[in-house]
């Protein structure tokens, strides 16, 4: 389903997801992934879906909501993969900010070091940017990203873009147990955010099965010592460990809503 909602978002109220990328396309491999296993890894832009198919899909939902009292408060990128890399994502946000609703993309950050792609996203009203660690080897790790990728350009290109981006940029970092949770570690991690300023930093733990079985989350202690090391050096911290609510919205098509 390349098109759905509105469902209910810790972050964005209710939103109607946009899936621009076919399922497990990534630039990552990361073991906590709740979409299972990589089917396919690239680092490489290329076009899937067409934009104006995808924006009519989202007229229809946007249509089928208003005719059922729903609101909707974002049209939310959020892909199978990394939806970065869909060429044509620039063009698809300029089609959806016709329907004069806020738009908002969730990437892992792993293409941010490509100048078109943040111009691309510069485009959104909300982007948020994953940043699980700073420290390469621990990236490696939990990430597991595609061979070209480079985390010092990958950094490099999250500071530039958050510099320039004219929305509100908010980041994620998933706790994943005895992989990056040293003190030491999350403290680096919690200064090069800084640079960054996101408005809201977010930690959030694996909520649904992982890719890899032992990618758990990390004891309540050690969770709660993450959260005050970033409250420690960022202004804006909170927790996306909590229940998604159960808020869905009725389109009139009960079998899509379901799915």
């Amino acid at each position: 389903m390349k098109v759905f909602g509105p469902v209910p978002s810790r972050r964005l109220g209710k939103s109607i997801g946009i899936n621009n990328i076919p399922p497990k396309i990534c630039t990552y491999a990361c073991v906590y992934c709740q979409l299972g296993k990589a089917i396919k890894m690239t680092a490489d832009r290329q076009s899937f879906y067409s934009p104006e198919e995808l924006a009519d899909e989202v007229r229809q939902k946007i249509k089928s909501a208003a005719a059922n009292n729903e609101t909707i408060d974002y049209l939310t990128i959020v892909s199978d993969g990394e939806p970065t890399l869909d060429q044509n994502l620039g063009q698809l946000l300029d089609l959806l900010k016709t329907f004069d609703i806020k738009t908002a993309v969730i990437t892992n950050a792993s293409c941010l070091d490509i100048p078109a792609v943040q111009d691309d996203l510069a485009k959104a009203d909300w982007v948020s940017v994953k940043v699980d660690s700073v420290v390469e080897p621990i990236w490696r790790k939990i990430n597991r990203p595609h061979r070209q990728l480079d985390l010092e350009q990958i950094l490099a290109g999250i500071q530039t873009f958050s510099r320039n981006f004219q929305g509100e940029l908010t980041s994620e970092t998933m706790l994943v147990q005895a992989i990056n949770t040293d003190p030491k570690e999350l403290k680096k991690t919690a200064e090069f955010l800084q640079t960054v300023q996101p408005g809201i930093a977010y930690l959030s733990i694996p909520t649904r099965p992982p890719a890899e079985t032992w990618a758990g989350a990390p004891a309540e202690n050690v969770i709660n010592q993450a959260y005050q090391i970033f409250a420690d050096t960022l202004p804006n911290v909170e927790y996306l460990i909590g229940y998604e609510g159960n808020k869905f919205a009725y389109t009139g098509d009960i079998e899509a809503d379901i799915l």
